[in-house]
């Protein structure tokens, strides 16, 4: 226990429709339930280093003691995901969270124009975030305010897109591979992906698969650190 407190580093591979804080809770549970636990149990200090949507799965670095310092150092590194976008339809979202809510055409798109789109996808970028995101308008956050019909105004951000790769075309279908920035949001790609296309995109699927030099080869599933912690 000594050691949660004084500071460790966690890598977990986030479970699909968890929620980061669902993944800290989770296992600042199993931490303070160990045999090992004190009567400091309960002074624990824990958190992520970046959050990933529900929907998503892959790397998330969770810090506890003293190493809850450097959540902000960890947040800042260079990031990396792979996934599938699903061509012609978007969500309000742009993910699968929520029920498609327009439709467009794909027959003119063609292998040429998907890795076009790409091309012109990377470098340094103006993105806009999207509205179901934790961003902050004056004060409150872009989701909230959206989820009770509100329109709240995105205001770009300047964002890296170091590599955007194709991986697979299967109509409706695309695998891709992103290495990005700290800010860059993988639904405002897709986004953007569909609209360089003349047709629309959301993510199908999202796995972040690096952070920096962390690699998601190096994170545990819950239930193994779970095993792991109860010795």
């Amino acid at each position: 226990m000594n050691s949660f407190l004084e500071g460790r580093v966690i890598l977990i591979n986030k479970p699909f429709r968890w929620t980061s804080f669902d993944a800290v809770n989770k296992v600042k549970g199993i931490i303070n339930r160990s045999e090992k636990a004190c009567s400091e149990r309960f002074k624990l200090k824990i958190g992520h280093a970046g959050t990933l949507d529900p929907l998503a799965t892959g790397l998330l670095i969770l810090c506890t003691g003293k190493f809850t310092k450097r959540i902000e150092e960890f947040q800042a590194q260079e990031k990396e995901y792979t996934g599938t976008f699903f061509l012609g339809a978007t969500t309000p979202c742009f993910d699968m969270e929520q029920e498609v809510n327009a439709n467009y055409p794909i027959e003119h798109i063609t292998p040429e124009l998907i890795y076009e789109a790409a091309k012109k996808l990377t470098g340094i970028l103006q993105q806009i975030p999207p509205v179901f995101s934790a961003v902050k308008i004056q004060g409150r956050r872009a989701y909230d305010l959206a989820r009770k019909g509100q329109a709240p105004e995105m205001q770009p951000k300047t964002i890296t897109i170091s590599v955007f790769e194709i991986t697979r075309i299967e109509m409706p279908y695309v695998d891709y591979r992103v290495v990005c920035s700290k800010g860059t949001y993988i639904r405002s790609l897709a986004r953007d992906f569909g609209l360089s296309l003349n047709s629309g995109a959301y993510v199908f699927a999202l796995c972040r698969t690096r952070i920096g030099e962390f690699r998601i080869e190096q994170a545990q599933e819950i239930e193994a650190f779970e095993k792991k912690i109860q010795g």
